[in-house]
């Protein structure tokens, strides 16, 4: 027999139905009908009986049942100390990100990774969010996903992914006739932000700061939510990343600006301590980090 047949076998015992086994199983009622067949035929004899409307074990299958609890179990146990011996998987990595957007991309990579690895424990550090690199050198961080690099020989950063940060505004803001704005535009806008300090506002470092401008007022608001309604209506404009923002744009009164006539693209790095040595998993999570976030 095969291993598809006992844990046909199981699923059907466990679920208590051909239907509810079906749907475990992932597979058709034709197809599920084929190998219970199959296995029948290879043991010549009936596994189950149906009675009203019922399967039940016969005693070659509640033996055949019992072994395949006990083979199924071993072969978990053994695939388990399998990826324990080549990936060293116990443990966990302590991550943040400077930019709060990034965190609705991450919580969905992380869980994928974690069903891979379940036994690393994967921390989300909200609070070093402003100021990654630092945290990162003080040990609070293992891995930071930062925009912002400083020159640090301690310091390693990974290329991790580029995007463009657009401006958002309502559907009557005079903006939405330009192709793209400039830092003087900005002078008599609300602007609003995630949070402060300003120091770690992308629009600010990038754009407003080097031409020495100031908005007529800017407000804080850590909801995106929150804000975007704030912008359909027409209190203020706000600046997002390009791919966070195309939710928003189906279907709704927000238009997306270019900044700059080349736009306004930054690169996100992985940083990490260039003198700690990192246990495999490590070198591991970051490649899956990298493929993943390159899918999306």
């Amino acid at each position: 027999m095969e291993i598809r047949h006992l844990r046909l076998i199981k699923a059907i015992v466990e679920e208590g139905s051909i239907t509810k086994a079906i749907d475990k199983l992932h597979l058709t009622q034709s197809a599920l009908s084929h190998q219970l067949k199959e296995a029948e035929y290879q043991l010549g004899t009936k596994i189950f009986l149906r009675t009203n409307k019922k399967l039940i074990l016969t005693k070659a299958g509640e033996k055949l049942y019992e072994v395949a609890n006990e083979i199924l179990d071993k072969l978990s146990e053994t695939e388990l100390q399998i990826k324990q011996m080549v990936f060293g998987e116990f443990g966990e990595i302590r991550i943040s990100t400077e930019c709060f957007s990034s965190y609705h991309w991450l919580p969905s990579v992380l869980k994928q990774f974690h069903h891979l690895y379940p036994n690393v424990e994967l921390k989300i550090v909200t609070e070093a969010t402003h100021y990654p690199l630092q945290k990162l050198l003080d040990n609070i961080i293992d891995i930071g996903i930062v925009s912002d690099q400083i020159k640090d020989d301690r310091i390693k950063y990974l290329e991790l992914f580029q995007d463009e940060v657009m401006m958002v505004v309502s559907e009557n803001h005079p903006w939405t006739n330009k192709k793209y704005v400039v830092p003087e535009d900005f002078a008599n806008e609300h602007l609003i932000i995630h949070s402060l300090p300003m120091e770690t506002v992308t629009i600010h470092q990038m754009v407003l700061a080097p031409a020495k401008i100031t908005p007529k007022k800017i407000t804080a608001l850590p909801l995106t939510e929150a804000s975007i309604e704030m912008v359909k209506a027409d209190m203020g404009i706000m600046s997002m990343a390009k791919w966070a923002l195309q939710p928003y744009l189906k279907n709704s009164s927000i238009k997306a600006i270019k900044i700059g006539k080349n736009g306004l693209k930054r690169k996100h790095f992985i940083a990490i301590r260039t003198e700690k040595e990192y246990p495999d998993y490590f070198n591991h999570f970051i490649g899956f980090l990298q493929t993943e976030i390159n899918l999306q």
